[in-house]
């Protein structure tokens, strides 16, 4: 197995770590967008949004705890005092947490994927 392959199957692992993760706390409107071969950022971008600002803090919290409790990945946390937007850079999978209004005003997903091309969770 190639270096390529072995970090390609530990970021398809992580992703599908984050998802079951968002999904059980009650993130709302998971879009998933792949950024391999368009982005040095990451191999992939996750969206999702929160009722409230509470709703997005907690969401963002619980996730990075779960990813350093159950896999060992420290993360790059940016946004959380005011809840309106939290980024989680994990190094391959970077999360985005979204109240509706703020997700709205940002587009994320228009500029990432070609039209009528989301990936929801």
């Amino acid at each position: 197995m190639t270096g390529a392959s072995r970090a390609g199957s530990a970021s398809d692992a992580l992703l599908a770590a984050i998802l079951d993760d968002l999904q059980d706390n009650k993130a709302e409107d998971i879009v998933q967008i792949d950024l391999r071969g368009k982005s040095a950022i990451g191999d992939y971008m996750v969206v999702c949004s929160g009722r409230s600002t509470r709703q997005v803090t907690a969401i963002a919290e619980k996730l990075v705890d779960t990813l350093k409790s159950e896999r060992g990945v420290l993360c790059k946390v940016e946004g959380k005092e005011t809840g309106d937007w939290v980024l989680i850079d994990t190094g391959d999978v970077v999360v985005h947490v979204f109240r509706p209004e703020v997700r709205e005003f940002y587009q994320l997903e228009k500029m990432w994927l070609p039209v009528g091309a989301a990936q929801t969770s």
